[in-house]
């Protein structure tokens, strides 16, 4: 699942539109949408977008083990 996805799906979990979202971050829509069709975020505008939806993201490497990185 791409980061497009998980981000169209928190925005539903929190009843806010990619609109709303793209406004929030300083973004016109039309500019958030076309970076939704490339799917491709840096790990800083990750965060600011879970910032705004009252989130955290977290980005990791789970192994098997039990050991995150």
């Amino acid at each position: 699942m791409g980061n497009a996805q998980k981000i169209r799906m928190a925005l539903a979990y929190k009843g806010m539109t990619e609109s709303e979202l793209a406004k929030s971050l300083g973004k016109t829509p039309q500019a958030f949408n076309q970076r939704m069709k490339t799917d491709k975020f840096s790990t800083e505008e990750l965060s600011k977008i879970a910032e705004i939806m009252g989130a955290s993201y977290i980005s990791q490497f789970s192994f098997p083990d039990g050991t995150k990185i």
